[in-house]
């Protein structure tokens, strides 16, 4: 049976995005079909405006509504320590754990050939740029994947040679191999922050 197109189309754009098999899908789709048309347009209205309503910080290039970020204006946090991450995402993860005080940086992604992601795609000479006089200590947060590993050594040589007396910490390994570290709890982010160890 043919589908009709306003589904199709639907259907094709939700498997587009990370996660979404076509069997998820379809099941949105449909479910969407039942939605009353004013919540259908706040959710059009939401998605239409997701990226005019947001700018990445032009310190950290976390997202946020304004520029700078909360956390970069924060005169309480320790400016001294920036902790690298590969996504918005982690930042949100660090932050429910209310013991990480110091600042974030997000790189957008990791270094991976498979997908044609190198270093330049990445905010990596915008974190150069940030080390200078008064950052004593540089946290890799990456995630403990093959690409994440090669950010990180990546990053190890940039920053070593940009300032070779900076202290360059890695996570400890509370988080597992190969894990993504938004679903990392509270206390296993904890003990990674507690547990690093210099590179």
């Amino acid at each position: 049976m043919r589908i009709a197109k306003p589904l199709a189309r639907l259907i094709e754009a939700f498997h587009k995005l990370p996660g979404i098999g076509p069997k998820t899908a379809q099941r949105l789709t449909y479910y969407l079909l039942h939605v009353p048309q004013s919540e259908l347009e706040a959710f059009a209205d939401s998605l239409s405006n997701l990226k005019k309503d947001t700018v990445f910080c032009s310190t950290c290039k976390n997202v946020n509504e304004i520029d700078p970020c909360p956390i970069c204006s924060d005169s309480t946090r320790d400016s001294s320590i920036i902790l690298v991450v590969e996504q918005p995402l982690d930042i949100l993860a660090f932050e429910k754990t209310s013991k990480f005080r110091g600042l974030y940086h997000v790189l957008h992604g990791s270094i991976s050939p498979l997908e044609n992601i190198g270093p330049d795609e990445l905010y990596i000479e915008e974190l150069i740029r940030r080390v200078k006089k008064g950052i004593k200590e540089i946290i890799i947060a990456t995630n403990p994947t093959m690409e994440g590993e090669a950010t990180a050594m990546y990053l190890l040589k940039k920053l070593k040679a940009k300032s070779p007396k900076l202290k360059i910490t890695r996570l400890g390994m509370g988080v597992p191999t190969g894990a993504d570290l938004e679903y990392a709890d509270e206390t296993t982010l904890i003990s990674a922050i507690q547990g690093r160890r210099e590179l």
